[in-house]
């Protein structure tokens, strides 16, 4: 797996971010289309927080029938957005142990959409870690479109083997 790091001085201190393209995001993840909903990883810290990217465009299927005069972007695909960037977080967190595991929705808390996602959005999905014991982890996502909050939700997810 290739990353580049994010360019700009470093010190000794800092560490760098990492960047993911949406071929390298599909290495990581199972997801593929209409299911994938991240086209990039802009930031990445390890065990601590990522920020994605994904384009909204009239193409997406899911606009067809939510709803045709009016598309807006489900608050369901949002949330779903935030756990696809929180399970790329996980697997370069654990390097690559996680690849091709399942990461599967427990609990999604506090879900909150504060304007409508529609066509020519770029959404700014930033996910962070709270914590995580074993196979579970637990996140609180923001999603950010023109700098301001879409949506945010706390969730938390399980590892485990695609049987």
């Amino acid at each position: 797996m290739t990353a580049s790091r994010k360019s700009g001085s470093e010190t000794s201190k800092e560490k760098p971010e990492l960047r993911f393209d949406v071929m390298e995001v599909m290495r990581m993840i199972p997801h593929r289309y209409p299911m994938l909903l991240v086209d990039r990883i802009l930031e990445l810290e390890r065990d601590k927080d990522a920020l994605g990217l994904k384009n909204v465009t009239i193409n997406e299927g899911f606009f067809q029938g939510h709803f045709p005069r009016q598309p807006v972007m489900p608050g369901v695909l949002i949330i779903e957005a935030m756990a696809q960037t929180a399970a790329v977080l996980v697997v370069e967190t654990l390097e690559g142990a996680a690849a091709g595991k399942l990461v599967y929705f427990m609990s999604v808390e506090q879900a909150r959409f504060r304007r409508p996602v529609v066509p020519g959005d770029q959404l700014h999905i930033h996910v962070s870690k709270v914590r995580n014991r074993g196979p579970v982890w637990k996140f609180e996502g923001v999603v950010r479109v023109d700098d301001q909050i879409a949506a945010e939700a706390g969730f938390s997810a399980m590892i485990r083997e695609d049987e």
